[in-house]
């Protein structure tokens, strides 16, 4: 091979290499929410302290370890990766979605906020991948190399961990809270009946998504916002609701929801995460050994730092 020819392929392989990095991205939020603006949270599965306690503390214990995983990991594949913070540019946010929607907890605020981020990061990417701050990639197994996003949105179904028999009046008491894949799916149900739809629905869990530009644009999530958002609201108030007391209880006003309701109207093709993908370690705490990224849904940090380290990964 010339000289000239050798030159040519190196221009070329960075021409592809330097086009990878500005065609995707992987994004990641932490937001440190005030202690007074916390909700309640019941706890995780066995424990007693309120989720939204231990959330807070876990989270900044592990913010170095947590922020330089997503780092690594983008590296390995080549991609951009942003962290967005409790900035000038959230306090806005939060602001403008307070001064709107009063009702509206800053833990709701903070994942309507990500979605946000989805679009504004589409104008400069064809390709995103979202991590929560607790989605944690354990392998250098390339994501956008295994879900081709241009078949549909890669995302994880709650659909395991979801009642559908909540629908007796004699029911009393359930132990699910409004953050639960059960209230989402009800919640849902109950918007796609208000919209004539049949109210069969998948609840997706929003901690990792795969997504290109134009399914994201088919999507259409912010369309109608503010009227799904009275849609909500009257739902949450109605005397005569449909539903039993027990059911209606646990609607709500949260980012996934919405995301469920979006997806089964706009007929937006998907792509389930396998277990792989999308680790949910959330009553059980274990990490099988072919899996990419783990969710610590439980935040045992320690437990995914320790298992990675002895893993020599």
């Amino acid at each position: 091979m010339s000289l000239t020819n050798s030159i040519s392929l190196q221009d070329c392989i960075f021409s592809i290499a330097y086009f990878n990095i500005m065609t995707k991205v992987i994004y990641s939020l932490y937001i440190d929410i005030p202690e007074e603006e916390l909700d309640e949270g019941i706890p995780y599965y066995g424990e007693k302290e309120s989720k939204s306690i231990k959330t807070k503390r876990e989270m900044k214990k592990y913010y170095d370890w947590l922020k330089q995983m997503h780092i690594n990991y983008a590296r390995n594949i080549g991609v951009h990766y942003k962290l967005f913070e409790y900035d000038n540019d959230f306090k806005d946010y939060k602001k403008w979605f307070i001064d709107k929607y009063p009702e509206i907890t800053t833990y709701n605020i903070v994942n309507f906020y990500k979605i946000y981020l989805m679009h504004e990061l589409s104008k400069q990417y064809q390709d995103i991948l979202y991590l929560d701050f607790d989605a944690i990639p354990v392998s250098s197994n390339n994501f956008f190399d295994t879900w081709d996003l241009k078949k549909g949105v890669a995302i994880l179904t709650n659909k395991a961990h979801i009642d559908t028999n909540l629908h007796d009046k004699n029911i009393k008491k359930i132990s699910q809270s409004v953050r639960s894949p059960t209230a989402k799916y009800w919640n849902c149900r109950a918007l796609l009946l208000e919209s004539n739809m049949s109210g069969k629905n998948e609840v997706y869990n929003t901690g990792i998504i795969g997504i290109n530009r134009y399914h994201l644009k088919k999507l259409n999530y912010w369309n109608k916002f503010e009227e799904l958002i009275q849609h909500m609201k009257f739902l949450i108030r109605d005397k005569n609701s449909m539903f039993p007391t027990h059911i209606q209880k646990l609607f709500g006003f949260d980012n996934e929801t919405i995301w469920s309701y979006k997806m089964e109207i706009n007929n937006v093709s998907v792509q389930h995460l396998t277990e792989e993908w999308h680790h949910f370690m959330d009553k059980w705490t274990y990490i099988p050994k072919n899996t990419n990224i783990v969710h610590a849904i439980n935040k045992n940090f320690k437990y995914v730092k320790d298992w990675y380290e002895k893993n020599n990964l």
